[in-house]
């Protein structure tokens, strides 16, 4: 019988604190967890729980154990995994006899290590000071050369006892995005434009929980079908974070003529945002979503002052989400090279919201006016139902 067996010790975060419902929580990201490994040809692998841990054992997998990490540590939850082996024995002379083991195997030209160990089960003998302080000194005796330091040492050696005995380095552990389980918050309703914002939007609202619909209006043939063709290709990129995400693509030609006919021209940016608040909102009722995100932050554009978001009141029902809010440019395009989006983003492909742009833009908007144009506009819900009753679906 092998002493030791490989496996993959996957820590989540505020899941933990989740009080009576966590256990909900924890079974949704399980099941995130192992619709990954499905999704990537990771089969015959034994996946159970710990305490305050997931566990990914290889079984009689042909694919190394090593190669499902990239697809575990991408899921919303999940703040680390880490490779190392767990103890087919539950002594302590078997913690001895396997630290030293892993210790020699991994510990290569390090000058110098200290051993960390947490001890959740409380009936294991000695405290986790104790342990440390034993492990280090029988790893001494084989490692004379070698020097402990406490602070960021070339290696780190971790124990952790809980209803099985883990092993593993500092080294091997990768770090996740944490937040909560795809769909656990319920669902809403992305704005996703071509551009870079929105995507990192549509991530931010996902590692919170939100399962994503996202809605695209375009506009041909004033926008090609390269920037519909774009805007699918941040959804499926987006969706390798986010789980499967719904592109709903709008044709919104008619819709932006008549607004723009309609208009003052200082006003149509906002005009043409409303609308678009309007449908998210008619999507979300049939999707059962229960909020809307956009890409806005606040003052980037003139769109997006204070006056101008606060003029959006009353557009929808459903609470508008802005994750990017308080971001500048620069943590959002940081963001977007993160996740992948940022490259897509950047194609030369412009989308429906570039068109008819005023050169003076009205930066404080009052919602009685803008209220009032709208109701003048006889047409306009009848062009948004048919527009909404004739979109394309795409799956990702």
């Amino acid at each position: 019988m092998d002493k030791t067996q490989e496996v993959l010790l996957i820590k989540y975060g505020e899941i933990a604190l989740r009080g009576g419902n966590r256990r909900i929580y924890e079974n949704m990201l399980m099941d995130a967890i192992r619709k990954n490994l499905e999704n990537a040809g990771f089969e015959g692998f034994h996946f159970y729980k710990e305490q305050g841990r997931f566990v990914v054992a290889g079984g009689d997998m042909e694919k190394p154990l090593s190669g499902a990490i990239a697809h575990i540590v991408c899921v919303f939850g999940i703040t680390s995994v880490c490779r190392g082996v767990r103890l087919a024995e539950r002594s302590v002379e078997s913690l001895f006899d396997a630290a030293l083991g892993y210790a020699k195997e991994n510990i290569g030209n390090s000058a110098t290590f200290k051993v960390t160990t947490n001890r959740a089960d409380k009936n294991f003998p000695g405290k986790s000071n104790e342990i440390s302080a034993e492990l280090g000194g029988h790893i001494l005796t084989s490692f004379p050369e070698l020097k402990v330091k406490l602070e960021k040492p070339d290696f780190e050696l971790i124990v952790e006892i809980r209803n099985s005995i883990y092993i593993y380095s500092k080294a091997t552990e990768v770090e996740g995005p944490g937040g909560l389980p795809p769909g656990s918050a319920g669902k809403g309703v992305l704005l996703l434009s071509g551009g870079i914002d929105s995507p990192v939007a549509g991530y931010l609202a996902a590692k919170r929980g939100i399962d994503l619909t996202a809605i695209y209006f375009h506009s041909p043939p004033y926008t090609s079908e390269r920037a519909k063709e774009k805007v699918l290709d941040i959804a499926k990129q987006l969706s390798h974070h986010t789980g499967k995400i719904k592109v709903i693509v709008v044709n919104f030609t008619e819709i932006q003529l008549y607004l723009n006919d309609k208009t003052p021209p200082a006003k149509i940016t906002l005009m043409l945002k409303r609308a678009m608040l309007k449908m998210a909102g008619i999507t979300a009722q049939s999707e059962k979503g229960l909020a809307i995100i956009t890409g806005d932050a606040v003052g980037q554009v003139a769109s997006q002052t204070l006056h101008s978001l606060h003029a959006m009141t009353g557009a929808t029902d459903l609470p508008i989400l802005r994750p990017l809010a308080t971001y500048d440019k620069k943590d959002i395009v940081g963001l977007a090279q993160k996740i992948g989006t940022f490259d897509i983003s950047i194609r030369p492909f412009d989308d429906c919201c570039t068109l008819f742009l005023p050169k003076n833009p009205e930066t404080k908007p009052k919602l009685s006016i803008i209220q009032n144009i709208e109701r003048k506009m006889d047409d306009l819900e009848h062009l948004m139902s048919t527009a909404l009753e004739q979109a394309e679906i795409y799956q990702f």
